[in-house]
């Protein structure tokens, strides 16, 4: 197959798997692995982790978001952490990596549309996510506002003292805060069974309380 056709039969694909055009023609399946190669080391094609790859931006149809990409790259997975919160205006910044959480191994990949960062939370713990449609219309999996904030502070659990709400506005700049649940909180820290969680979660909410207050 040269590149024309192959172009011809991926350009309107959000994404393509090595596996599935390998298997799409398996009487040539190394010459067509080759291919994939050299076309990757020319720019044709860019490759978002092993076996996973997208048109250069040339030749393709669909533009996918970053945030649809980290869903692909590693599954299961879903936005969560600081790409989540900016998302949602719960903090400021923008942020220039995304950053995901999995109940696999913590790791990250650096491809040409930028670093994906995933971090492990427990399989019991994986869940509060929902899904929505990106700027290309296709579906996304990201973390609930609640488990975002909750999936952030089990993760960087050193980071807290007991009694220090101050750090919430000051290092870590929460705001918008009235559009969070403090039942859902609660609900999504009980799930990782971890009382010093438990504790900052709950003077998450009892912040909340007074910005709302303020």
């Amino acid at each position: 197959m040269d590149f024309n056709q192959f172009r011809k039969n991926y350009s309107g694909y959000p994404f393509i798997k090595a596996q599935e055009v390998l298997a799409s023609v398996p009487k040539v399946t190394q010459p067509m692995r080759n291919q994939l190669t050299r076309w990757k080391k020319n720019g044709l094609l860019i490759q978002l982790r092993r076996g996973i790859y997208i048109l250069n931006e040339n030749d393709r149809k669909v533009f996918p978001s970053r945030f649809f990409f980290a869903n692909q790259i590693m599954w299961p997975s879903y936005v969560s952490l600081e790409s989540a919160l900016g998302h949602y205006g719960l903090i400021p910044e923008a942020v220039k990596d995304v950053t995901s959480v999995t109940s696999k191994k913590t790791v990250r990949f650096k491809n040409r549309t930028g670093e994906f960062i995933y971090q492990h939370i427990k399989p019991e713990a994986f869940r509060g996510y929902r899904s929505f449609k990106d700027e290309a219309g296709l579906d996304v999996f990201i973390a609930e506002p609640e488990k975002a904030a909750v999936d952030f502070f089990y993760l960087n659990l050193g980071e807290f003292r007991r009694s220090d709400r101050d750090i919430f506005r000051d290092s870590f700049r929460f705001q918008n805060t009235e559009i969070l649940s403090r039942h859902k909180i609660a609900f999504y820290a009980q799930a990782f069974k971890n009382k010093r969680l438990e504790d900052i979660s709950g003077e998450f909410c009892k912040f909340i309380e007074e910005d709302k207050n303020d």
